[in-house]
């Protein structure tokens, strides 16, 4: 790997990082030399992840529920016992919920919002120590949070809260990234299209839909791990490095 891209001898959060996109950048990031740990829910999950991707180099599993501010404080224990700096934090834990206009939950909404948004914050917020630790004028630490062209298009899919909260995330970003930009810490965001994931598997399991799905994206197909992967170490390597404040829509061309 050219030296650019490295990452050896970093420390990376995934959170979310057991399935789906992000599983796909924890798998990058150890790649590229990183020593990641995955968090999720399910710690039996935690545990075969971090089995899998330790075949490429260092990962290991915390189990945390994000979806409330005790899980949060949960996964800083554990982190705050195991590592003294965090170089990369990736932000992937969401979740979505549809339901027709008329009778869309409340209990939805609170949940997306919950998940998508707060406990973006609470992560950032309470690791900002050990961010504020890795970080240098040289080599800033990194904030990647994922939203999603629902954040930037209104093609809703009657899932109401999930493009609001994207677009929360996205805004709560760049107003992060100013403020930490002078503490060495950049905070981008990468905002997907299609890709493989729990969320989109009912899409990608059914021939009809995924003709129909993939018609309205500009290049005709849906997003590929490698292409994730390669973007997100792009923004946690030297490539990365004087950027902050982004927001990098990877949809093949759906947002235009």
């Amino acid at each position: 790997m050219h030296p650019y891209f490295s990452l050896q001898g970093r420390t990376a959060l995934v959170t979310g990082g057991t399935r789906g996109i992000g599983k796909m950048i924890a798998k990058a990031l150890v790649e590229a030399g990183a020593s990641v740990y995955v968090c999720a829910r399910d710690a039996e999950a935690c545990a075969q992840t971090a089995a899998e991707l330790s075949a490429f180099g260092s990962c290991h599993g915390i189990a945390a529920n994000l979806a409330h501010e005790e899980g949060v404080r949960a996964l800083v224990e554990q982190l705050d016992g195991a590592i003294d700096r965090l170089d990369i934090l990736v932000n992937n834990a969401g979740t979505t919920w549809g339901a027709p206009l008329e009778s869309y939950p409340v209990k939805g909404w609170e949940k997306v919002m919950q998940l998508n948004v707060t406990s973006v914050f609470s992560c950032i917020q309470q690791l900002l120590p050990l961010l504020r630790q890795a970080g240098s004028a040289q080599n800033p630490a990194r904030v990647i949070n994922i939203g999603s062209v629902a954040g930037i298009s209104s093609h809703g899919e009657e899932a109401y809260a999930y493009g609001p909260s994207k677009a929360a995330l996205h805004q709560l970003s760049r107003m992060l990234a100013r403020e930490l930009v002078g503490q060495h810490i950049n905070v981008n965001v990468i905002a997907p299209g299609r890709f493989p994931s729990k969320m989109t598997r009912h899409i990608a399991e059914d021939e009809a839909a995924m003709a129909e799905d993939s018609a309205l994206i500009p290049m005709q197909r849906w997003g590929r791990e490698e292409e994730m992967a390669a973007l997100a170490i792009s923004l946690a390597s030297t490539a990365g490095a004087y950027m902050t404040g982004t927001i990098i829509p990877i949809d093949g061309g759906f947002s235009l």
